[in-house]
């Protein structure tokens, strides 16, 4: 017993060690962190933005129609009258929530048919990869608009469309590291005491592809963010009078000559968000990926 007690607290001090190295080699690298720092906040807009807005985001005001910024409207008014920093709070949540769902629904798919296609081998592989060739072969941005206007414009669809074009990269590299690990002599010693497949697969695989996992999938959420952004602008995403950030790029064009402000705050929510989230990912492949660490 005493043993056993003594095995988990090497176990507890071993894992706390390294989330604090983690953590140590994470705010040495400065825009990583201010990145991250970035995305926190955007995080708890998302969460508390819709009750914390200084005007309602959805209720036209004609009688301040196209004002520019002032102390009362920070961002100003666009066409209807709306406060464009209290829709800009409140689309967080939308294109948050738009990017992370759909890239997490990729991320679960690719990883399964990466893990099943390098462990197995032989025609599961080609045959899966063959597939992932084919969606590869169509610029991601085509073949979400192509799913969308299949089946109709609308945000679940969005999110199944860049979810979709998600599935092929995350299989890919899942994949590589599973033919890389399979050949290790843990993975022979399992083999050799008759390990189940599932076992070998989810308990001493997965847990290897998950740094890559992480580090891609941080990138592609601001990927995923910018294609739903493409997609509403295209008028095949959210509605023109919701606050999504691609809608109101969109409802704001007609505007660029007179009202710089409504495409200006909506393009750089978009470009911010997009460009911290990509400097997070290197950051953190740069500390979980060994061959390239210092």
């Amino acid at each position: 017993m005493s043993e056993t007690m003594t095995v988990s607290k090497q176990q507890i001090a071993s894992k706390r060690g390294t989330l604090s190295t983690f953590w140590h080699d994470f705010r040495q690298r400065k825009v990583a962190f201010i990145s991250f720092l970035f995305f926190v906040l955007l995080v708890i807009l998302a969460v508390i933005g819709p009750y914390i807005v200084p005007f309602n985001p959805q209720t036209p005001d004609y009688n301040h129609v196209l004002q520019g910024m002032s102390q009362k409207h920070w961002a100003g008014t666009d066409e209807y009258g709306r406060d464009v920093l209290s829709r800009l709070i409140a689309g967080t949540r939308i294109s948050l929530g738009i990017g992370i769902s759909s890239v997490l629904i990729g991320a679960m798919a690719g990883t399964i048919l990466g893990l099943v296609s390098g462990y197995f081998g032989k025609w599961v592989d080609k045959t899966i990869m063959r597939i992932c060739d084919v969606l590869f072969a169509f610029p991601d941005i085509l073949l979400a608009i192509g799913i969308v206007a299949i089946l109709g414009p609308g945000l679940k669809n969005v999110i199944f469309a860049v979810a979709f074009f998600s599935v092929p990269s995350f299989a890919r590299m899942v994949r590589g590291k599973t033919l890389e690990v399979k050949e290790m002599l843990f993975i022979e010693a399992e083999k050799s005491i008759g390990a189940k497949t599932n076992r070998i697969i989810f308990r001493h695989i997965f847990p290897e592809t998950i740094p890559i996992i992480i580090v891609y999938l941080t990138m592609q959420v601001g990927t995923a963010i910018l294609a739903a952004a493409s997609l509403s602008f295209l008028g095949l995403g959210a509605s023109p009078s919701s606050p999504d950030w691609g809608a109101m790029l969109s409802m704001s064009r007609d505007y660029i000559g007179t009202a710089f402000n409504l495409v200006f705050f909506p393009g750089l929510a978009i470009f911010l968000t997009v460009l911290s989230l990509n400097n997070l990912g290197d950051g953190l492949r740069d500390i979980l990926d060994p061959k390239i660490k210092d």
